[in-house]
């Protein structure tokens, strides 16, 4: 029996691909937004017309045949491409509808995404933008699983989990701003009055972690000027990083746009260190997904939006 186009269609390649993305029927359906029954009697409905399995059990998950895995292959070439037609209608429209799924890490919560959404409100209302906060690596993979249709991420240099490399193969990874990593003293600090401090000049000192990738980097950053930092407190609060600092407990190094969402602090001053050590804010998406207008629209107004709000001037 040979295979016609008719038997093909884009819901059947987006459960087959989610389906290559998340191993198990189950989760595929919670992707999906599907009970897991309705994704299973959808399969069964596609191998009857290709008259081949599309999947096989394998243990207490199911993988795909060589037929699954060249429906996945394609699937998501066939389905960003009908979105951008579908998209380019939308257009004929000017912008009264359309939807963007965003995701972002938290950080970005506070400071990027508000003024985002309220540029996109303005400026094209009938566009419905949904938000999730993830972290790189799960916004990167909601992209690839196209759960989301961008997400605002960011990336170390020379770091060696970077999600922006294996995990983001195929899709498009565009930098947007480079956001400086600060340094948080308590005011009286014997370097408070430094224009720039020296990672080394804070070996002796305790130090407060924040965000297990931020810890990461800090390790790496103080492992290059010869010394290990006695870590002495760790949360992924980065209002409590800044109140801890205010009390005297520690010192810390964390991102611009961090302390920007943590607000005002009179008891700590902010410092750059001398080496201007920086993270790179990144807006990942599939690659033509700017086709569609309502992604376009949003993924233009986030690179118009301007970087140096989160500068150094505007938190210190």
């Amino acid at each position: 029996m040979r295979v016609s186009l008719d038997d093909l269609d884009s819901h059947s390649l987006r459960v087959v691909r989610a389906i290559a993305d998340h191993g198990s029927i189950t989760r595929a359906a919670d992707a999906l937004g599907y009970s897991q029954p309705a994704i299973s009697q959808h399969l069964k409905r596609l191998e009857a017309r290709l008259g081949m399995p599309v999947v096989a059990r394998a243990g207490r998950g199911v993988r795909l045949t060589e037929a699954g895995r060249v429906l996945a292959r394609h699937a998501t070439t066939v389905t960003t491409a009908l979105d951008a037609a579908a998209g380019e209608l939308a257009d004929l429209q000017g912008l009264r509808s359309g939807r963007v799924r965003l995701a972002a890490f938290p950080s970005a919560s506070s400071t990027i995404v508000p003024r985002l959404l309220r540029t996109m409100g303005a400026a094209h209302p009938g566009v419905r933008i949904t938000y999730t906060e993830a972290e790189p690596p799960e916004a990167v993979a909601a992209v690839r699983a196209q759960t989301a249709d961008l997400a605002i991420t960011f990336s170390y240099p020379g770091d060696r989990v970077d999600p922006h490399r294996e995990s983001a193969r195929g899709l498009a990874v565009i930098p947007v701003w480079r956001d400086e990593m600060l340094l948080v003293l308590p005011a009286g600090h014997r370097l408070a009055d430094a224009e720039a401090v020296d990672l080394a000049d804070l070996a002796t000192e305790s130090w407060i972690a924040g965000c297990p990738r931020c810890r990461g980097h800090l390790l790496e950053l103080t492992d290059a000027r010869d010394f290990v930092p006695r870590i002495a407190y760790e949360t992924d609060n980065f209002v409590a990083v800044v109140s801890m600092v205010a009390e005297g407990v520690g010192v810390a190094l964390i991102p611009s746009l961090a302390i920007g969402s943590a607000g005002h602090n009179d008891g700590v001053v902010i410092r750059p260190t001398v080496n201007h050590d920086h993270r790179t804010v990144n807006l990942v998406g599939a690659v033509g997904a700017d086709a569609v207008p309502a992604i376009a629209s949003t993924a233009s107004a986030l690179l118009e939006l301007d970087g140096a709000a989160w500068s150094l001037a505007s938190v210190s």
